[in-house]
């Protein structure tokens, strides 16, 4: 089939054939279509939409682009952990190690920065000597022995998506839920899971800001996994403010390090407990949901889990030693301190601004093959609920780059409101789908 013919097609709203979408993915996997026709198409999809049984179809011939991993000498139930994207979203970096302290196997393959999001691989290559690009023996040698390893996409695994992915990144293509689930599906199918837990981010900082949205990606998501064989669950978690207090890639690194030592924020220390439970329960090392909790918090207080990171790095060629001096970890020459206009409550931190301010400093990029500045980045000395003097410190940007410091100093400055009311506090976990059906801890949702 011609390429112009099925992006003609989807352009005019016409559900595509399996021929069509295999024709598609092969041609991206091969290089047979150009990156301009890939994201011509990319960009029909994000307008017009696909239906359950070509997004099926899509993640079917996406996975099947590639290898899938066998993990079968690995004794239990392994557990992946897939985060649709949000502003300060590290908890991958600190859910793997602390979900293997608690006798998890977890396979995890991340991805880049996307749009305003922070990207997992980039994080975690701040750390000096971190290598994500294992191999596939060297994946599962690092799954048999520590337990748990986060790389990047082999060029074995699902290639289709590796390269979309970056496409999508500088297109304008990111926000659409058959791309999304798609690519997310994909790569989970491949990457030897037997069950799996999603946190499907939802708000301004998120790729579905509404409720509604968030909804239909998990349903979306789950029904994709079942199907395939993969137990999947979704938790559906607020991104409205930036979770946690650093956005970037050393800053998150160093906060992972200060969750594990038992310091965390309450906001990503509460995500992170729910979803490691839910990992634990899958994996069948607890018997009810107070045993799983239990054995999450007694793995953050107790050090093993921190012991675990210790060895995830050493194991992935990192320097340990940031694990006891995050000073080792690079550091920006510049800072840049944003203030309250008056005194008051920190009303809202709009994720979105925030986000796209941890860009402009150097944290993400702005096109394809962009080099992203490791040290740059933001960190919040105060959240919406915070009481705030006229002049103190809400935001401390930190960069490299002067020429950046204006555009990014905007962005936080717009991202910031100051009230006379502090605003009531909002639960970070709003829902849980399942393959029994859903369960919503918000109203409204």
């Amino acid at each position: 089939m011609r390429a112009v013919d099925i992006i003609r097609a989807k352009r005019d709203g016409d559900a595509l054939s399996r021929e069509a979408i295999e024709a598609f993915v092969r041609g991206v996997t091969d290089g047979s279509w150009p990156d301009y026709q890939a994201s011509a198409l990319l960009m029909a999809i994000v307008l017009k939409g696909m239906n359950p049984v070509e997004t099926a179809w899509l993640t079917d011939a996406m996975a099947r682009s590639g290898d899938r991993v066998d993990l079968s000498h690995i004794p239990g139930i392994k557990v992946g952990k897939h985060s649709t994207g949000g502003v300060g979203d590290k908890v991958s970096i600190v859910l793997a190690p602390l979900a293997a302290a608690c006798g998890v196997t977890v396979p995890k393959m991340s991805g880049r920065g996307l749009g305003h999001t922070g990207g997992t691989l980039d994080k975690l290559e701040s750390i000096p000597g971190f290598r994500v690009a294992l191999s596939l023996d060297e994946y599962k040698a690092m799954l048999a022995t520590v337990g748990c390893c986060i790389i990047s996409q082999t060029a074995s695994i699902a290639p289709a998506d590796k390269t979309l992915y970056a496409l999508r990144d500088v297109t304008g293509t990111i926000e659409s839920l058959p791309l999304i689930a798609s690519s997310v599906m994909s790569k989970k199918l491949a990457e030897g899971s037997n069950a799996l837990v999603l946190d499907v981010k939802c708000g301004r900082g998120a790729f579905m800001q509404r409720p509604a949205e968030a909804r239909a990606l998990a349903r979306s998501l789950v029904s994709i996994g079942s199907a395939a064989g993969v137990r999947t669950e979704a938790f559906i978690t607020r991104m409205d403010v930036p979770l946690g207090r650093a956005v970037g890639n050393s800053v998150e690194i160093a906060e992972c390090i200060d969750l594990l030592r038992g310091q965390g924020p309450e906001d990503l220390t509460e995500v992170i407990v729910s979803l490691g439970a839910r990992m634990v329960r899958l994996a069948e090392k607890a018997a009810t949901d107070d045993e799983a909790a239990a054995k999450v918090r007694a793995a953050l207080t107790s050090g093993a889990a921190l012991a675990k990171l210790r060895e995830m790095i050493a194991g992935q060629g990192g320097d340990a030693s940031v694990v006891d001096d995050p000073g080792r970890l690079p550091s920006a020459a510049l800072t840049r301190l944003i203030a309250a206009p008056r005194a008051g409550f920190v009303t809202s931190l709009d994720a979105l601004l925030v986000g796209r301010a941890a860009v402009a400093l150097g944290a993400g990029r702005d096109k394809k093959g962009d080099a992203v500045d490791l040290s740059a980045g933001i960190l919040l000395h105060k959240k919406p609920g915070d009481a705030v003097t006229t002049g103190e410190a809400v935001m401390e940007l930190r960069y490299n780059d002067p020429a950046r410091l204006d555009a990014a100093a905007a962005l936080a400055t717009q991202a910031m409101v100051v009230g006379d009311l502090a605003p009531a506090p909002q639960p970070k976990v709003l829902g849980w789908v399942h393959d029994h059906g859903e369960t919503m801890f918000v109203a409204g949702m």
